[in-house]
């Protein structure tokens, strides 16, 4: 997960509403947000590879928090089975969250949903673990995507591409 300096003086609880939470984070990193709604916010992400939108849907009736993290990927019909495929084992290997692809419009998305404890409250910890590890996975399979779209890679090549463990310290 990333390192931060992050200002969290500015947090006056220690838990806060789902999206109150959210925004509080948004403004202490200093990312570009919107509240869509009451339940609703997302953000602009500046990420390695790509810039990231960062949703978060607060279901009350639910008591569950969904965070959708959008990497500018947009895949054409002809390669909509391969990325399936590649998804497929890439969620194999995620703990957290998993990958999907709307078959609508070949929007790629990863997401993860939290259920709630039962007073609703999110905490400046758990806030900024969701978004980081939404961002980190995004980051960490952004190549994949990439070497199967523009490179023509099958899913098993893409995935040893861009997934190579480096051994030793520069």
């Amino acid at each position: 997960m990333r390192e931060h300096d992050d200002d969290l003086s500015i947090f006056d609880r220690d838990e806060s509403l789902p999206v109150d939470m959210l925004a509080a984070l948004f403004e202490a990193r200093g990312w570009a947000f919107e509240r869509d709604s009451e339940d609703e916010i997302s953000a602009e992400v500046k990420g390695s590879w790509t810039q990231y939108k960062i949703k978060a849907i607060w279901r009350e009736e639910d008591n569950a928090l969904q965070i959708l993290a959008l990497p500018e990927i947009t895949v054409e019909v002809d390669k909509r089975d391969t990325i399936y495929k590649a998804i497929g084992l890439i969620n194999e290997q995620l703990w957290i969250g998993h990958f999907d692809l709307w078959a609508a419009n070949g929007i790629l998305i990863y997401r993860h949903a939290l259920i709630m404890s039962s007073n609703g409250m999110l905490g400046i910890d758990q806030a900024q673990t969701l978004i980081d590890v939404a961002i980190d996975e995004c980051e960490r399979f952004y190549p994949v995507f990439q070497f199967i779209i523009w490179g023509g890679k099958s899913p098993e090549e893409a995935i040893a591409s861009a997934l190579i463990d480096t051994q030793g310290e520069a």
